[in-house]
């Protein structure tokens, strides 16, 4: 019998990474009390217009940073050979990790701690294969990318 606690924690880590991405992507609440609150004027405008117009910019194919790209591009076949997660959840979780980082690739802020992110990732899955190679068979039934 395998030792499950890797298994778990490698699923605990990737469930925070997947928080802390959607968390990092949730806009700012601004609430306005009676004591803050600025009188109507061509700045407040200026400011509920600029939030109210935001539009997501489309994502591109890739993030371009080497490590997050090589980490997307094994995803599937790496988490279907650990085992992390069910054949039926690991098209939209991978969706949902691709999404993740291609936002937080254009983001300025973000980006230079991408690198490591992803590195940290691929190094926690790597774990979890416990020397299994990612291009393993697939066994019958199983999601594909």
């Amino acid at each position: 019998m395998k030792p499950l606690l890797p298994r778990l924690a490698t699923a605990a880590l990737a469930g925070c990474a997947l928080c802390l991405a959607a968390c990092s992507q949730q806009p700012a609440r601004h609430e306005a009390s009676p004591a803050t609150s600025r009188p109507a004027g061509p700045a407040a405008t200026r400011h509920v217009s600029r939030h109210a117009a935001v539009t997501p910019a489309p994502l591109p194919a890739q993030t371009g940073i080497p490590a997050c790209d090589a980490y997307l591009s094994t995803y599937i076949a790496c988490h279907r050979a650990a085992g992390i997660f069910a054949p039926g959840q690991l098209q939209s979780r991978y969706e949902m990790m691709r999404d993740s980082l291609l936002r937080d690739s254009l983001d300025p802020d973000i980006r230079p701690q991408l690198a490591n992110r992803c590195a940290s990732l691929a190094g926690s899955l790597h774990e979890a294969l416990h020397g299994k190679s990612c291009d393993a068979p697939q066994p019958t039934g199983a999601d594909g990318p």
